[in-house]
């Protein structure tokens, strides 16, 4: 073996390894790091919506059993739910600000159309005592709460990736490898969840 072919494989191993000291050094590696972490932060947020999303019909159902009449509610909930299931949830939603909002105010929009949904069952004790109902109650509170924590979770992650891609001498990765900063809930909607959202089941009614 020739002193030049030694030579070849050392060159190669010198330049990956300062190529990689490099990109390490100008903080690429934390800014993908961070990446990850906010699409996995928003998977976590989308998942918990579904799982809300799934407990609509059969919530529908029993309530249905005991109120029939109260149809306005019904088709509230029903376009409430088409309106956030209607809307794409893809990584390119986390780049896309007004994207962003319309998820947003879908899904409040669905939490007060189930807000209404539950307090129907103060006017029928019947319903109020069925075992089912209980169940989905309490199924609901748990998600509601589960998607506070993702939520609170997702706005950390994006305002550590934002603080990154902003601060020098990171930002100036950012901007080489075209890594923007991504649009957050706006301050009101963080203020709005920054606490389960009232499903207490009696006292919007008794307000009303």
């Amino acid at each position: 073996m020739t002193r030049k072919s030694i030579m070849k494989p050392m060159l190669l191993a010198a330049l990956l390894t300062t190529s990689t000291v490099g990109l390490s050094g100008c903080g690429y590696n934390n800014l993908q790091a961070q990446d990850e972490q906010v699409t996995a932060s928003w998977s976590e947020v989308v998942n918990q919506y579904q799982r809300r999303s799934d407990l609509v019909p059969n919530l529908v159902k029993v309530v249905q059993q005991y109120a029939e009449q109260e149809q306005e509610v019904f088709t509230q909930v029903a376009q409430a739910r088409s309106r956030a299931g209607g809307i794409t949830v893809t990584p390119e939603v986390l780049n896309d600000p007004e994207a962003m909002e319309r998820y947003a105010a879908a899904q409040e929009q669905m939490t007060g159309a189930l807000s209404r949904l539950m307090a129907v069952s103060e006017r029928y004790p019947e319903l109020k005592s069925d075992a089912l109902f209980q169940d989905l109650q309490a199924q609901l509170e748990g998600t509601e709460n589960r998607i506070t924590v993702a939520r609170n979770r997702y706005i950390q992650e994006v305002q550590g990736y934002n603080t990154t891609v902003r601060q020098f001498p990171t930002n100036i990765t950012a901007k080489v490898f075209g890594m923007d900063t991504k649009p957050n809930f706006t301050v009101a909607n963080e203020d709005a969840i920054s606490t389960a959202p009232s499903v207490d089941f009696g006292d919007s009614a008794k307000a009303e």
